[in-house]
């Protein structure tokens, strides 16, 4: 006799995971204040929503024994928003250093499930090595932006502005979680998904890895 058909899938997972990472895309855009502060804060939140949906999918989308990786990833996405969220820490510094920090982890989590799926043909492999390819492509980036990085440039008929490292390295942030939406948003709606991967195989996709 068959086991009854889950109510809570991996489909809703990424569906779920795409709504977060589409409003914290959409903060990021509309929100002209991109000081460490405000990073900061998007960040939390969309780090601890994530991890709290990895929670809930860790018990109710998989059987016991393919759990870890839902588990792992919602503690590192947990830990992350939580130290985020405590204001004190909120500088400049500690955005680049908790958020890369973040995604080096989390997309290197989400790159190891992604290859050992493939071993296994599970067809949402090739999902998770992009979702984990997204999170170290994040870390890389803000790695590359200069300490201390600033420039004005001047914007006819609107004044000269100033460019700032921190500027630069929430607008990356606020790029990522935009395409972490649309990635998980294709993989939650494509028709085939529940159906050609049972929830018990099913490994989870991050945030980075959020």
């Amino acid at each position: 006799m068959s086991a009854p058909a889950r109510t809570f899938t991996v489909r809703h997972i990424q569906l779920l995971r795409a709504a977060f990472a589409a409003i914290a895309a959409l903060m990021v855009t509309f929100t002209s204040d991109h000081s460490a502060a405000i990073g900061l804060a998007v960040f939390s939140g969309f780090a601890i929503v994530t991890g709290f949906v990895l929670v809930v999918g860790a018990w109710l989308a998989v059987e016991p024994g393919h759990r870890w990786s839902y588990v792992l990833l919602a503690v590192i996405d947990g830990l992350a928003g939580m130290i985020a969220g405590i204001p004190l820490l909120r500088t400049e510094d500690m955005f680049f250093i908790i958020v890369v920090s973040w995604a080096l982890l989390s997309g290197a989590v989400e790159i190891i499930v992604g290859l050992r799926g493939r071993r296994s043909d599970d067809p949402l492999a090739r999902d998770q090595l992009l979702i984990g390819g997204l999170g170290i492509l994040l870390a890389v980036a803000l790695l590359l932006i200069p300490a201390g990085f600033s420039s004005d440039y001047t914007v006819d008929e609107a004044g000269t502005f100033q460019l700032t490292g921190i500027i630069l390295g929430v607008g990356m942030l606020g790029g990522y979680a935009a395409l972490v939406a649309v990635f998980l948003g294709i993989a939650g709606f494509t028709p085939s998904r529940d159906a050609q991967t049972p929830a018990a195989d099913a490994a989870p996709l991050s945030g980075g890895a959020a």
